[in-house]
């Protein structure tokens, strides 16, 4: 087998966008050898290594894989590139998009709704046109954030938005969320505040890190209710980084706390915001993209907290 040159430009490139795609992607040579391999290819089959053979069945589907193979020459020598997807997949992903596009419409016709009733209104005599035109204003605000969220998570699953980087200070990014925040919870009656080890880095994009504390935030200054403290903060556990909201407001029931990070779900407390529904999904693209987890903690009347952990970190 022909060792790939790692100072070469090309090769290089090559090998980081085999390594880090989101599919299952194995490159062989004319012996079924594998000269690269994706790391989402060697989680999904058992043995899978470069400079081995790949493992009996694969190719065969008799491992539950489906091999869709592109031949190609490389200086002179043939090789495959393949791509492996779990049978039943493409149907998942085309009822996932159908039901993303059928939740998106339907968060689309409310403000849409609310803002032709509106300018219907402002036609009428009598009316206070300036305050409903400031009315519509916040609807055509609340149009607009959601189809710039609808877009970011789009670009998060299409790879457009890159995530892990690194390393960089987690605290001070913590800061700067809470602080451009202030205003805003403040009118909602909400404590804010940032704790953690200033020291604790994390490959991600600073971007990507405020994202995940703006997201966070705004659930807690969103629904916490008047009164409640709301903490952003950053610590080590178990040999990992925790990077943590955590709020003492009215919480959820604990049947919904595992649908939190579904998109447009909104717990029963939360039916009235005028929020988009897709805040704690967005965490949960950049956290699980990044190599951490999320969970969320609590209960009705007993405050919400939304962990995103990171293990080795």
């Amino acid at each position: 087998m022909d060792e790939v040159v790692l100072d070469d430009p090309d090769a290089i490139r090559g090998r980081t966008i085999v390594e880090e795609s989101r599919e299952a992607v194995v490159v062989l040579d004319e012996q079924d050898i594998v000269l690269l391999a994706s790391r989402r290819a060697r989680q999904a089959i058992e043995g899978l290594g470069e400079g081995v053979p790949l493992p009996a069945g694969v190719l065969s589907g008799e491992q539950g894989l489906v091999p869709l193979v592109v031949p190609y020459e490389a200086g002179g020598r043939r090789e495959r590139l393949v791509y492996l997807s779990r049978e039943g997949d493409l149907t998942a992903y085309e009822e996932l998009r159908s039901g993303f596009t059928a939740a998106v419409s339907h968060e689309l016709r409310t403000p849409l709704a609310r803002l032709l009733s509106l300018l219907e209104t402002a036609t009428l005599p009598g009316e206070d046109v300036h305050a409903l035109v400031e009315l519509a204003r916040g609807e055509v605000e609340q149009v607009r954030e959601l189809i710039d969220e609808v877009l970011f998570i789009s670009e998060l699953e299409s790879g457009a938005r890159v995530v892990a980087l690194g390393p960089v200070p987690v605290r001070p990014e913590l800061e700067s969320v809470i602080e451009d925040l202030a205003e805003r919870a403040i009118r909602a009656g909400v404590t804010v505040r940032v704790e953690g080890d200033p020291d604790i880095d994390l490959p991600l994009r600073p971007r990507m890190l405020r994202v995940i504390a703006q997201n966070l935030a705004e659930n807690a200054i969103r629904y916490a209710g008047p009164g409640a403290t709301f903490t952003l903060a950053v610590e080590r556990v178990d040999g990992g980084v925790v990077v943590r909201g955590l709020d003492d407001g009215v919480g959820v029931s604990e049947a919904e706390l595992t649908r939190l990070f579904e998109r447009f779900f909104r717990a029963d407390t939360a039916r009235a915001s005028r929020g988009t529904g897709l805040g704690l999904a967005i965490v949960k693209h950049v956290v699980t993209q990044s190599g951490g987890t999320v969970e969320a903690r609590g209960g009705q009347g007993r405050g919400l907290e939304i962990r995103c952990i990171y293990p080795g970190a």
